[in-house]
């Protein structure tokens, strides 16, 4: 007997990663009557893989379930008072605190049915900058504040202003979706568990540039988001909303799904936009800026999957309305990929300004380990590590810039006290090292240099002598590299000497060469 006329199973990596694939056909199996709708991921990963069951026109959740649970979910119907039950979806706690505008839809619709998609807003947004002009439509994104949340933080709607004063065609959207950060998978959620709102936002990129081409560059290691995507874009071009008149608009827009060959360096735009055009991805010469000679040398907007996705909202509700969210110029919502050793880990969708140890603490439930936190990386794997004392910082652009740490693409990485920073700050060096491009002498060089000076710190030669000399290496590669790879690797390792220098045993030399005069 079914007890169920609608189940949701994730169908997003980070769930199928955890059984959710099998989990679905047992439920198929056990209840065939059901309908299984495979939707995106809420983000709470420890929850995954998480069922609901739609009763009385609301959500109910139970996780995280296995196959083994499946039997006796299905001949109790899915009683309230189930040990997995959570309750109503909407209601859980770490989804309730939140402000979900760019991740409104994503866990709640099916993300590759358009009829879904429409029901919870879409193409409101999109509809609504049709009715606009392209100098109105720029000026919607340069009032909402929206700066790029891919890393850069650069104004999302001055990069648009640039590029729709260029008199040169053709021009082109591209979205850069080579999430490449340690800790962060934002990108592939939204484009696993709401694709159209990617689509969308390019949509009304394109009508306020002009431009007539897109495409998506994805990362070769997510086939799950280049399965979705391409159905996403087949079924847009189906319904009009894509092709040589968008929605009747009398404008042209063609997207493309490119895919990346596994690269980090081409989540830099220029790199990017070298491996586009069918080359080595080497970064290029700024300027002339990407806005104005581009892809194949034309204007070309390169925005972060996020910053696009968000768009739609941003028209939907207004721009007033987007920036009433966050504070100073750090304004919206930020959507932080909370990783590493922590109890609550997954995707949280909240306003700027927020304390860093209210998102770890509180939100997070502390370290998984149940020990205290030592030390957390911010803004990938680029972002200097901070030390436990300073968890009061509040999460915005201007504080982090104030305290030399990094947002970044919103990655927060957690170590508990047992954490050793020297082996973290070589396993950055040696990433930077591996992933340099190559093209300039500071960051490729450098990297390898700084890797043999930080093994030779840990093994104790001359650790005075070598800690200088990585010091020396780093100023050269801050002040050297021609891309922030080079620009900001070092910082990692200079964190991790300023505030852990007894893990690379600078502090027991100290105190020894104090104890024990030397003789002349």
């Amino acid at each position: 007997m079914s007890v169920a006329t609608r189940l949701y199973v994730p169908g997003d990596a980070s769930a199928c990663s955890l059984g959710a694939d099998e989990l679905a056909r047992a439920l198929a199996v056990a209840d065939p009557a059901a309908k299984i709708v495979r939707n995106g991921s809420h983000g709470l990963f420890w929850l995954e893989p998480m069922v609901e069951i739609e009763r009385e026109g609301r959500r109910i959740a139970f996780g995280p379930v296995t196959i083994d649970d499946v039997s006796g979910l299905v001949e109790r119907g899915f009683p309230g008072d189930h040990p997995l039950c959570l309750g109503p979806t909407a209601q859980i706690p770490a989804l309730a605190r939140q402000n979900r505008l760019t991740f409104a839809r994503c866990g709640w619709i099916d993300p590759l049915d358009l009829d879904d998609y429409r029901a919870h807003g879409g193409f409101i947004g999109l509809n609504r900058a049709l009715s606009m002009s392209a100098r109105q439509r720029v000026d919607e994104v340069k009032a909402s504040g929206l700066r790029g949340r891919g890393g850069a933080a650069f104004p999302t709607g001055i990069k648009w202003q640039t590029v729709l004063d260029c008199q040169a065609e053709p021009k082109y959207i591209v979205c850069n979706a080579d999430e490449g950060d340690s800790g962060t998978f934002a990108d592939r959620m939204i484009m696993e568990g709401d694709p159209f709102s990617l689509i969308e936002g390019m949509i009304i990129a394109a009508l306020a540039t002009g431009a007539s081409q897109g495409y998506i560059y994805l990362r070769s290691e997510y086939p799950h988001a280049r399965n979705v995507l391409n159905a996403a874009i087949a079924k847009a071009y189906h319904a009009g909303w894509l092709g040589p008149d968008v929605a009747g608009s009398g404008q042209a827009f063609e997207l493309e799904l490119r895919m990346g060959a596994g690269a980090y360096i081409c989540g830099e735009e220029t790199a990017l936009l070298e491996s586009l055009e069918g080359k080595r991805g080497m970064i290029r010469y700024k300027p002339p800026l990407p806005a104005i000679e581009g892809l194949f040398g034309k204007p070309t907007v390169v925005n972060n999957v996020i910053s696009l996705a968000t768009v739609p909202v941003i028209f939907e509700k207004g721009a007033a309305d987007y920036a009433r969210f966050g504070c100073e110029k750090s304004l919206g919502t930020l959507t932080i990929q909370l990783a590493g050793n922590i109890r609550y880990p997954g995707l949280y969708e909240l306003d700027f300004g927020l304390g860093l140890r209210e998102l770890i603490e509180e939100i997070g439930g502390g370290t998984a380990s149940g020990r205290p936190v030592r030390a957390v990386q911010c803004g990938g794997p680029l972002g200097p590590f901070l030390s436990a004392d300073r968890l009061d910082l509040p999460i915005t652009y201007e504080d982090f810039a104030g305290s030399s740490a990094m947002v970044g693409h919103g990655g927060v990485v957690v170590f508990d006290d047992t954490v050793d920073m020297a082996r973290m700050a070589r396993f950055s060096m040696k990433f930077g090292a591996v992933e340099s491009c190559g093209k300039c002498t500071p960051c490729r060089v450098g990297t390898t240099r700084a890797v043999e000076t930080i093994d030779r710190i840990i093994a104790g030669t001359d650790r005075s002598g070598n800690t200088a000399l990585l010091k020396a290496l780093c100023d050269t590669m801050i002040h050297g590299s021609l891309c922030a790879h080079g620009g900001l690797i070092p910082y990692p390792v200079l964190s991790a000497l300023e505030h852990f220098p007894e893990d690379f045993g600078l502090i027991t030399d100290a105190v020894t060469n104090q104890q024990t005069p030397r003789v002349s």
